[in-house]
């Protein structure tokens, strides 16, 4: 699968079934022939690619990534048919007037509206719009047709088509965390890893880490490794220390965020592991967002996490954009921390 085709799969948070369906049919594949491996879901909407080990002494690992992407829900229709709506996940409400979405199952066209500039009193125009002052225009011209196309409870998400430009990046929405799908997808495929490994698609993580912590009981893993999508904010106006991350540097690895400490052997490991093997690799350098590890590192009485991540600039907009040349980095990286601990 390529990151154009998991990009463009729908998924926001509580509603992963499209992106869900896709990988499961891909995991499949690439497990195919593999005696006693296991691709399954859970209640809560998680999926699981588990692949049997070789050697019992060797550590369960398991590798975690979200599909869930940011989104929408529809909460009512206006008498004139124009839909309000409300965010699933942290979006900033300036960053979507006039973006286009798709609603449903039946991908509804809307374009998301907010009051023309000539029309703005000085405070409006002062003032950053917030969702209060949004909605979503269907072409409806009632409340009954609006709510027949789009009834409350129906989820929206970007209508963004991935994009490759410049010198190597690409933009699409979702790359937080379909990046990370992407590679867990790759380790099926091309690791050799000798113990259990789980990979691991996890729902809701933009709503509160909520898969992944019924995932990480019902793994009950010996350590977990997170991949990301995470922050960069290198434009040149950003002080230096101020920059989370900066695409085209490598992969991330992250020293804490808001929901963990990263377990110090395994951030160790993964610096010295991309030293030797001359993989590109940072820090993130400032503390900020929200990872599975938060879930993941309490369950089973502390399961050691480390998250690693691809940086992404514009993240939760129709438009992220990341360097491709990082996402090889976070790929080489994951392969040979798996190498790594397999050594163990």
């Amino acid at each position: 699968m390529l990151l154009r085709e998991i990009t463009a799969l729908r998924g926001p948070a509580g509603y992963e079934k499209e992106a869900r369906e896709a990988l499961k049919k891909e995991a499949e594949r690439l497990l195919a022939g593999c005696e006693g491996a296991k691709v399954f879901t859970d209640t809560m909407g998680n999926l699981y690619a588990h692949r049997p080990g070789r050697d019992a002494g060797k550590k369960h690992v398991m590798l975690c990534a979200h599909m869930d992407e940011v989104g929408f829900i529809i909460r009512f229709a206006t008498e004139s048919g124009m839909l309000r709506f409300a965010p699933v996940g942290g979006i900033d409400p300036r960053v979507i007037a006039s973006r286009r979405v798709l609603i449903g199952k039946d991908r509804v066209p809307g374009v998301i509206g907010f009051k023309a500039i000539h029309l703005m009193t000085d405070e409006e125009f002062s003032t950053a719009p917030g969702y209060d002052r949004l909605s979503i225009d269907i072409g409806a011209s009632s409340k009954e047709e609006a709510e027949k196309l789009c009834p409350p409870g129906t989820y929206a998400t970007f209508d963004s088509h991935y994009v490759e430009f410049g010198d190597g990046f690409a933009k699409a929405k979702a790359l937080d965390d379909r990046v990370g799908c992407l590679i867990l997808l790759d380790a099926l495929e091309k690791s050799d890893y000798a113990g259990d490994m789980t990979c691991v698609f996890t729902v809701q993580e933009e709503c509160g880490l909520r898969g992944a912590k019924i995932a990480a009981n019902r793994v009950k893993p010996d350590l977990a490794l997170i991949l990301e999508g995470t922050t960069s904010n290198d434009m040149g106006d950003v002080p230096e220390h101020l920059q989370v991350t900066a695409c085209g540097k490598g992969a991330v690895v992250s020293l804490m965020d808001r929901s963990v400490i990263m377990n110090r052997p395994l951030r160790e490991m993964a610096m010295s592991t991309a030293k030797s093997r001359g993989i590109p690799v940072q820090y993130k350098r400032y503390v900020a967002g929200g990872t599975d590890a938060g879930s993941i590192h309490l369950a089973q009485g502390g399961i050691p996490s480390l998250v690693m991540a691809v940086p992404c600039r514009y993240i939760h907009s129709p438009s992220s954009v990341c360097k491709l040349s990082d996402v090889d980095a976070l790929r080489a990286l994951t392969l040979a921390m798996l190498e790594e601990i397999g050594r163990l």
